[in-house]
């Protein structure tokens, strides 16, 4: 065994400086391939962390919401559906949430007015986003006035700002008082924007949704799954996106890749052939093209990845931000969780690392079984 070892020690280093004595050829070859790594490497961290922080965020939400349709559209809870709704069984809670879209024309953008269901906000005051704070400049304290769509002007006083950690799911969250809520958006007593359900067992959800769809043919449920999976297709659309674009330069990098793996060149037989001429055996010869292609790629896969950690989750994957994040006038700013998938870094490692090793064999071996001065000549 440990002359085993030392033999393949013995094939690395000459392999070394095999690949140092055509060393601006082998560091061509190096850096675009460590690019395609880096490349498909971020896309597919960026997407996985983005799919994670929503399932984080998702977390907390309840697992049906409840709303009315008119003519497809949504619209508001009538009085009485929370009493008809009665004890559906499997349903742990249900509360009447209260929240609507505010066009600011100002910043020109769409803010979140919310009723907060646990938290209580004083009347006349308001607890804003980050984001919301930035945009206009606002601190504790300040008074700041909204034209509602009936064009009264309602002022309120900033009693806090959010914290900026909560910036993903706050940016643009505008948290009032109830009575505050119904007056500037004129919605009487007793309606509400939809219904929330909390489901004790995951698996009664689906059969939950089904009675509500029969009790309130007018209702549709949308379930947390769902909305999960909605997100999912939405990142795998982005993700699928970054990837064809790219597709040219990797199309370009297989060929190139084929194209040295499966051709020797001239001094490259010429070594082979002073090799078998000085003694060594054609599987000598076959394990040291294999180590010089193992080395390439694995060296180009382990930078590339590190390097696509790197951009992903500590420079906020400054390339890809604009295409698979999206854009809005108070986008928020958040650091992703770093979330490494070993099924993804498992499929990425066999289709860059693998194909290039072993497109090395055949012309290796073609070579290695040549009669030596045939070779040399």
């Amino acid at each position: 065994m440990n002359a085993w070892i030392a033999k393949q020690q013995y094939l690395i280093d000459f392999t070394l400086a095999s690949l140092a004595r055509r060393k601006a050829k082998n560091l061509g070859l190096l850096l675009v391939y460590t690019l395609i790594v880096f490349l498909l490497a971020s896309v597919m961290l960026f997407t996985h962390a983005l799919r994670h922080e929503a399932a984080h965020v998702l977390d907390g939400a309840p697992e049906v919401v409840l709303q009315r349709m008119v003519a497809g559209r949504h619209d508001l809870i009538p009085p009485g559906y929370l009493e008809r709704l009665g004890r559906i069984r499997g349903v742990q809670n249900k509360e009447g949430r209260l929240w609507g879209y505010y066009y600011d024309s100002v910043v020109k953008a769409n803010y979140t007015f919310m009723v907060p269901g646990k938290e209580s906000v004083a009347a006349g005051t308001l607890v804003v986003g980050s984001g919301l704070a930035k945009a206009r400049g606002l601190a504790v304290g300040n008074v700041i006035s909204f034209r509602s769509y009936s064009g009264k002007l309602f002022g309120f006083t900033v009693a806090r700002i959010l914290s900026p950690d909560t910036e993903l799911v706050s940016a643009d969250l505008v948290l009032l008082n109830e009575d505050d809520f119904r007056r500037f958006f004129e919605i009487a007593p007793g309606y509400f924007t939809d219904i929330a359900l909390s489901v004790a067992n995951p698996q009664e959800v689906r059969n939950v949704a089904t009675k509500l769809a029969l009790q309130f043919p007018d209702s549709r449920p949308i379930l947390r799954d769902e909305i999960l999976r909605t997100y999912e297709s939405i990142f795998n659309w982005r993700e699928g996106i970054v990837l064809a674009l790219a597709s040219l330069s990797i199309l370009a990098f297989a060929i190139f890749a084929w194209e040295k793996a499966s051709g020797l060149s001239a001094e490259e037989k010429r070594e082979i052939g002073i090799l078998k001429a000085i003694g060594w055996e054609i599987g000598d010869v076959i394990k040291m093209k294999f180590w010089e292609g193992a080395l390439v790629s694995l060296a180009a896969f382990l930078i590339g990845y590190v390097a696509a950690y790197l951009h992903v989750f500590r420079f906020s994957s400054a390339l890809f931000t604009p295409v698979l994040k999206g854009w809005a006038v108070l986008y928020p700013r958040f650091e992703l969780t770093p979330v490494i998938d070993g099924f993804q870094v498992a499929t990425l490692f066999f289709f860059t690392v693998f194909p290039y090793a072993a497109a090395t064999l055949v012309p290796i071996w073609r070579a290695a079984i040549t009669d030596p001065d045939s070779v040399m000549r």
